[in-house]
């Protein structure tokens, strides 16, 4: 095919679309509506958020939505996700901050229903932050067993735990470095995701600054290190697993030549899966650039345009390990402290009335000084490499008295039977706001005082302080405070981390 030049002169550049079309007018061969297709990158990209199967359903998630007013739509082929409107501000919703629901781009949410997912597999997600993806596996999986959430930034990992805290997902192992280079003792998995850093081409409808600075020295740059994870996915892949690569991109220097590439360095490991999409329209993936011939098999990949759903753009492959190759032994599990917590246990049961074996469910350890982490009871993180952290950080015990994180309360304060507090709406929206409030005639008739677990509708909202004067005090982190300070107030967005 031949590459056009992508530029034009400024004076040449009318509207938005034009710009768009100039930007990117070396895939014009690539794409079937062209007018379309620039048309659509210029308009503003739908909202989507999808309910969180472990605390609301997406009926009753739309059902808070049409509280508020705002019109939600389900998505065609995700069954737990809505479309909203662009110019809602999902982040600052007080149901978002509590983990019922999580704001992902549509195509974002694919690959997940892809992998072939099912509990007691061993996953790894290779480049996981902000953890959108890495939390719908973790529920595919039942929020159990064990998924390895790896990132090169740190920064990144402080964002992707605090995702996974808000939601509260347990059988999560965070690991910081290059994924390219994943050391043999991490073991093998069953599943692998590969989303891999990319020059984001198709994320302009979300951020148009991006047109101004599109060239192919990005995805020449970025190819080889594609190249590496993929390669690296395959030799940590178990015989006869999957493994998932995708990328937000355009350009097949970043997509079908990487997968090209990987499938001529193995050719006896792996196949390309051929997989369908329900409720979407999808292309192919291209057998053909710039002179080069691609094997006929890259057609089973699949290109999302963002004029065919209204969508950004996508790129996903799908590809499978032979069955018959030798597979490794089970890598050697991390140490963790999992004895001596019996007391605080009981202390949490004795003032919140838990039903009885309940921690049977989990795997409770001390990893820092500060308290208790709480993982799934068959979550077994490795050894190597070194986590970051695993499980969500669930009970501080080196304050007094000692208290359950926000995090904690909002996994565990739906199943108390004890110092429960069920807020108004205007206490839930002060609260939030980490304001001190009076309670209700109801609630000052209470005999119980001091720290409570508070819900509303039902629904976990944290930790406060009934004190003996009669005010309720919000124990509501303040990191978190600006992201549901009633509806379309507040600054912040989606916490970046859920440590109190």
């Amino acid at each position: 095919m031949t590459e056009h030049s992508g530029r034009g002169s400024a004076a040449s550049l009318n509207t938005p679309a034009d710009v768009a079309a100039s930007a990117l007018s070396r895939y014009r061969d690539l794409v079937d509506d062209w007018d379309a297709f620039a048309a659509a990158l210029c308009r503003p990209l739908p909202g989507s958020v999808w309910a969180n199967p472990t605390r609301i359903g997406v009926d009753a998630l739309a059902g808070l939505l049409a509280e508020q007013g705002v019109e939600a739509v389900p998505v065609s082929g995700l069954p737990g996700a809505l479309q909203v409107p662009a110019s809602f501000r999902t982040g600052q919703q007080w149901w978002y901050c509590i983990g019922l629901a999580h704001a992902q781009e549509v195509v974002s949410q694919i690959p997940a229903t892809l992998m072939d997912l099912r509990p007691g597999q061993r996953v790894l997600d290779m480049c996981a932050a902000p953890g959108g993806k890495t939390a719908q596996i973790a529920f595919a999986l039942g929020n159990r067993g064990t998924l390895v959430a790896n990132d090169v930034s740190f920064q990144r990992i402080k964002a992707l735990q605090g995702n996974l805290d808000r939601l509260g997902v347990v059988n999560v192992t965070t690991t910081c470095g290059d994924a390219g280079n994943w050391p043999a003792a991490g073991g093998q998995f069953d599943r692998i995701l590969v989303d891999a850093p990319c020059s984001s081409e198709g994320t302009v409808r979300r951020n148009a600054s991006l047109l101004q600075r599109m060239a192919l020295a990005n995805s020449e740059r970025l190819g080889p290190r594609q190249r590496a994870l993929l390669r690296k996915a395959v030799q940590r892949c178990r015989p006869g697993g999957r493994i998932l690569y995708s990328t937000c991109t355009f350009a097949p220097e970043e997509n079908e030549l990487v997968v090209a590439d990987i499938l001529a360095e193995l050719p006896d490991a792996l196949r390309l899966v051929p997989v369908s999409i329900p409720g979407f329209r999808t292309a192919p993936g291209i057998t053909a650039w710039q002179g080069r011939e691609l094997p006929a098999d890259l057609a089973h990949c699949h290109r999302f345009w963002p004029h065919h759903n209204d969508t950004g753009g996508f790129f996903i492959a799908v590809l499978e390990k032979r069955g018959d190759l030798p597979s490794e032994p089970e890598p050697k599990p991390a140490e963790l402290s999992d004895a001596e917590h019996d007391d605080w246990l009981t202390g949490l049961d004795a003032k919140y009335g838990f039903p009885e074996d309940y921690w049977t469910h989990y795997r409770v350890n001390r990893q820092t000084r500060r308290g208790l982490h709480l993982m799934a009871a068959d979550h077994v993180p490795p050894a190597v490499p070194k986590s970051e952290g695993s499980g969500l950080f669930f009970h501080r015990t080196n304050v007094r008295p000692p208290k359950p994180t926000t995090a904690g309360a909002l996994l565990l304060g739906r199943d108390v039977s004890r110092f429960r507090l069920e807020l108004t709406q205007a206490q839930r929206d002060a609260y939030m706001r980490r304001e001190t409030f009076e309670p209700t005639a109801a609630q000052a008739a209470l005999d119980q005082r001091g720290q409570m677990m508070v819900t509303y509708a039902g629904h976990a909202l944290g930790v406060a302080i009934f004190h003996r004067s009669g005010v309720i005090e919000s124990q509501f982190p303040r990191r978190w405070s600006g992201c549901a300070a009633g509806p379309q107030q507040g600054q912040g967005g989606a916490p970046a981390d859920a440590e109190d």
